[in-house]
């Protein structure tokens, strides 16, 4: 999944997409409301670029996580964030099986399934090689209009 300039808000609800850089601030726009506001210096922004999920071997990007919740629910939603911890847990070995189970913890299972139903409601959920493959045939076929031109 592509996850550039998505963010979350430590202590803000849902997602935001990073809009510009203030001096003291980020300004950000809240993705279900589309409204602005201002993520300041001292608010914990994390990218969930940036964001990757304990294994027993190491770690696992979330947009590898996303891509396997979108494969095994054919791009459909979830399970819902508030099912009980047995069925998020269950729900989790069935798409991570080597996830750490002494350092991801329930809360961040509930955040990482609300996070991809919120990106897939909105239609966000964009596999990487889809976005590869377009990006090459574009150049493709700004090379070839350059080619005619000469």
């Amino acid at each position: 999944m592509i996850l550039k300039d998505l963010l979350a808000i430590a202590g803000s609800p849902g997602l935001y997409k990073f809009i510009a850089q203030g001096k003291n601030a980020v300004i950000v726009e809240h993705l279900e409301t589309g409204k602005r506001t201002s993520a300041h210096a001292a608010a914990k922004v994390s990218s969930l670029e940036d964001i990757a999920i304990f294994t027993e071997t190491g770690e696992v990007a979330l947009s590898d996580v996303f891509d396997t919740i979108f494969d095994k629910e054919e791009g459909k939603k979830s399970i819902d964030h508030k099912s009980s911890p047995v069925e998020l847990k269950e729900y989790f070995e069935e798409i991570l099986p080597e996830y750490d189970r002494d350092r991801v913890y329930v809360s961040d299972m509930k955040k990482m399934i609300q996070w991809y139903n919120i990106l897939q409601s909105l239609g966000l959920l964009e596999k990487e090689e889809k976005r590869d493959e377009a990006e090459d045939e574009d150049e493709a076929e700004d090379e070839a209009g350059q080619k005619t031109k000469d």
